[in-house]
């Protein structure tokens, strides 16, 4: 095989100088098989489709089933605990304020903000109120926080777990270089973007919305990209991942479609990824950069070609890597992360939103214009599809808890599949960006909302009057 590596040149790893020796004879050997095996599991994981029990669908999606079936009814008990423990070790540190180090695992886990510290109070308060049946029916109903506490969090639990631990054969051996690198003339010239941003909107589709959303951020403050490069890419490749998406088909009951949801979602994307740099608010951002100047250089060195530098770049990182016991102790800590962290505010957010839903006429309101526009498309039960449209803006998951009573499977379709592709939820997209120092405010995420659900609306149902 090929050695493309030359000891002269660094390369450059996703967004990070890899700080380790180029690999030469035998370790470019090695950390070449390293690279394709490692990778190929994590495809093997999280992409390629089968027939499974009579449905199409992925590993992750076998064993997050499998998972689900062995804790059976004992899952709530796990979830009362994990709630439970987010927010009485959040307070504790905010109480008590411990001297952490910055890398501390209790720091990481529980050094909330007060805001986060209220999401995690809400969802606790919620999710035991939910077990005891105690408290006003707007939280402990059936439809409300019993949606939650029933159906989402038994899924999300099992699929956490397996998604988590196994995140980093797809996203940490190279794979991710390799593809980044390929990519990287397609965002230029479709999407007016430089080619690194191929590597977070990989780490969005393969990883999590927020994983990619936090690179943009880092990469924005770094001087990488620019405030309007910055705005495209945070609200056009946050992207949920293929794991969450595959969430939101199992709630929704098209999960025996998940190849064609995925594919049908994958292409509403590009599509909107397209359109969205060339129209306001976007098109509006100044090419201006955090600290004034750009500090980005992509060029290719003379002595590769694209592929040489793609492969260079994946043997490089696959050799970077530590053991996989060091791999696994690190995604462990992001397994609690996302569980202490996200777990509470779905709670949270998710039992407010199904209450407002359907106890308040708040969103029918909103979702009135929609419903003519639905009509037009022949969405069936297009009453009851518009609010769901618009509670994404809220959270990602609004839309399919309340689509998944729909009747109609196209409807539910097409409901599950905007969820995704409208990108902007405020429980998490949404707080990230306004958080950040990419200049959007709430209006202009709204508006980036609204518009990214007109194309989705077109694009998906046009999917789906072929496929139902």
């Amino acid at each position: 095989m090929t050695n493309y590596l030359d000891k002269s040149q660094q390369p450059i790893l996703g967004n990070d100088v890899v700080d380790s020796e180029t690999p030469q004879g035998e370790q470019w050997r090695a950390s070449m098989w390293k690279f394709l095996l490692f990778s190929a599991l994590g495809i093997a994981l999280f992409i390629i489709p089968f027939q499974w029990d009579g449905k199409v669908t992925i590993l992750l999606g076998v064993l997050t089933d499998a998972l689900q079936a062995l804790l059976g009814g004992s899952v709530v008990y796990v979830a009362m605990a994990i709630v439970t423990t987010s927010f009485l070790g959040a307070l504790a540190v905010k109480v008590l304020k411990p001297n952490l180090h910055e890398d501390a695992i209790v720091k990481k886990l529980f050094d909330v903000d007060w805001f986060w510290l209220t999401a995690r109070l809400l969802g606790m308060v919620f999710v035991w109120m939910i077990y005891l049946q105690v408290g006003p029916e707007f939280i402990i109903n059936r439809n409300t926080g019993g949606v939650i506490f029933e159906d989402l969090i038994p899924i999300l639990i099992p699929l956490f777990f397996f998604a988590i631990l196994s995140l980093p054969f797809l996203t940490d051996f190279g794979l991710m270089e390799f593809l980044g690198t390929l990519a990287s003339k397609i965002f230029v010239k479709l999407f007016k973007l430089p080619g690194r941003s191929a590597v977070d909107a990989m780490s969005s589709w393969f990883g999590a919305a927020s994983i990619g959303l936090l690179v943009t951020m880092q990469e924005y403050d770094k001087s990488y990209y620019s405030q309007r490069e910055a705005a495209i890419i945070a609200t056009t490749f946050s992207v949920t991942s293929i794991a969450f998406t595959y969430v939101v088909a199992k709630t929704i009951g098209v999960d025996d479609n998940f190849v064609y949801f995925y594919l049908t979602i994958a292409l509403t994307g590009f599509i909107a990824a397209i359109i969205m740099p060339r129209i306001p608010p976007l098109s509006l951002k100044p090419d201006t950069y955090h600290s004034g100047k750009s500090m980005l250089d992509e060029g290719i060195p003379a002595q590769y070609t694209t592929y040489q530098w793609a492969v260079n770049r994946a043997v490089t990182r696959a050799h970077s890597m530590p053991s996989l016991g060091q791999v696994f102790k690190r995604s462990v800590k992001n397994l609690f992360d996302i569980y202490f962290g996200l777990i509470p505010v779905i709670f949270a957010i998710g039992t407010i939103g199904l209450g407002l839903a359907e106890y308040t006429p708040v969103f029918k309101w909103l979702s009135t214009p929609l419903v003519p526009l639905l009509d037009l498309l022949q969405i069936p039960e297009a009453a009851e599809a518009a609010p769901a449209m618009i509670m994404g803006f809220a959270d990602m998951y609004l839309p399919a808890l309340v689509g998944k009573s729909i009747e109609s499977e196209m409807t539910r379709f097409i409901v599950g599949a905007c969820s995704i592709t409208q990108i902007i939820y405020m429980s998490e997209v949404g707080a990230l960006i306004l958080k950040s120092n990419i200049k959007l405010n709430v209006l202009e995420l709204f508006m980036i909302f609204i518009l990214r659900t007109l194309i989705s609306l077109v694009v998906i149902t046009s999917v789906a009057h072929l496929l139902y």
